[in-house]
């Protein structure tokens, strides 16, 4: 898979045999829960960009500190944007757009309706917890305000109401936040990039002189999102010139060393030895 590391330790739910999971639950009761839904991501990523992220992520910090990784749940939610976000993406204010689905896309995100991802969520905290599982890392690669309230939702209740310890982290998360992750942007192009450079597709887009419209490519950078996009609704940072699989790579260094470190402490707090490296 282009630069991502060959797997040392195989750590994959559905490639180990039962004596094998029982054993590494003894050691530590750890698992993670990669997430993210099949969604648009520009022309020329991936449409799983976000669960693909989540689970190079999952897999990764598994083999630096312990734990097994569940199969990815390709499944997430979006709702229809507010007129406030529509403005900042060089909408009409009164247009109907759920997500990332722009009227230009050639393809629709497969979003699932918001209780139904909670559903499914809950469901499977319930088995893990059944199962033997105390402390469950969910690895979340979509940024949806109403999808990241459903999993800290969850989250929250089963910390609060179960044997287990349920936390969620972003898959881009970093120390002090220093990755600014847009969609479709340079980080997200980068991050796959280093995944698989091949699934990676820049000559789709059009020529670097031509400004990337956030309406025309549903590619938006970050700043966009927080309400203070360019005057003529264009990306900042252009994946075009700017993305490379180094910088996807060092990007996801960043990520996992910041998740390992946070797991890390959780299990120590648990009473539970901590494998590093």
């Amino acid at each position: 898979m282009g630069r991502y590391r060959v797997v040392e330790r195989e750590c994959r739910m559905e490639w180990l045999r039962p004596a094998e999971i029982v054993a590494e639950m003894r050691e530590r009761p750890l698992v993670f829960m990669p997430v993210g839904p099949l969604e648009w991501h520009g022309p020329h990523l991936p449409l799983g960009t976000d669960a693909l992220d989540a689970q190079a992520v999952a897999l990764r910090v598994a083999q630096q500190i312990g734990g097994v990784v569940l199969p990815t749940l390709f499944c997430g939610t979006d709702r229809e944007r507010s007129p406030e976000q529509l403005g900042y993406l060089g909408f009409e204010r009164e247009q109907w757009i759920v997500g990332m689905d722009f009227p230009a896309n050639t393809l629709q995100s497969l979003y699932f309706r918001e209780e139904y991802v909670a559903l499914l969520v809950r469901e499977m905290l319930t088995l893990l917890i059944r199962q033997g599982y105390r402390l469950i890392v969910i690895v979340n690669g979509h940024g949806a305000d109403n999808h990241v309230a459903v999993l800290e939702r969850l989250s929250a209740e089963f910390t609060a109401e179960s044997p287990a310890r349920v936390i969620p982290f972003f898959a881009w998360a970093s120390q002090d936040d220093v990755l600014d992750v847009g969609h479709a942007d340079v980080i997200e192009t980068s991050r796959m990039m280093a995944l698989r450079a091949e699934a990676v597709d820049l000559s789709i887009l059009p020529p670097v002189d031509e400004p990337l419209y956030n309406v025309d490519w549903g590619i938006v950078d970050a700043r966009t999102f927080r309400g203070d996009p360019t005057p003529d609704f264009t990306m900042r940072d252009d994946p075009r010139t700017e993305a490379s699989p180094e910088l996807g790579e060092t990007t996801f260094e960043l990520s996992v060393s910041f998740i390992s470190r946070q797991v890390a402490d959780a299990l120590c707090e648990m009473g539970y030895a901590v494998r590093m490296g």
